[in-house]
């Protein structure tokens, strides 16, 4: 979560709001030691904050179950 100054806050709340509602994070306010937040009231779908990872197994996960390990695996312990 981030955190602001309300100074902060004054300057750039155009960009924060709209950080706030894009990625759905909450926003908090530091007032001397009191605290604010800001959050979305309507929650975005959290799959859409996932990032893609290149060695990740993309594909139907029936596929692994026909797949043969014989080649793959050595199974001859000592």
């Amino acid at each position: 979560m981030k955190t602001v100054t309300p100074t902060e806050l004054r300057a750039n709340i155009y960009k924060l709001l709209e950080e706030v509602l894009d990625t759905g994070i909450p926003l908090e306010i530091n007032k001397g030691n009191k605290r604010l937040r800001i959050v979305p009231v309507e929650q975005g779908q959290k799959l859409q904050n996932l990032t893609p990872r290149a060695d990740v197994i993309q594909g139907d996960p029936e596929d692994l179950v026909t797949i043969s390990w014989e080649k793959e695996v050595n199974l001859d312990l000592p």
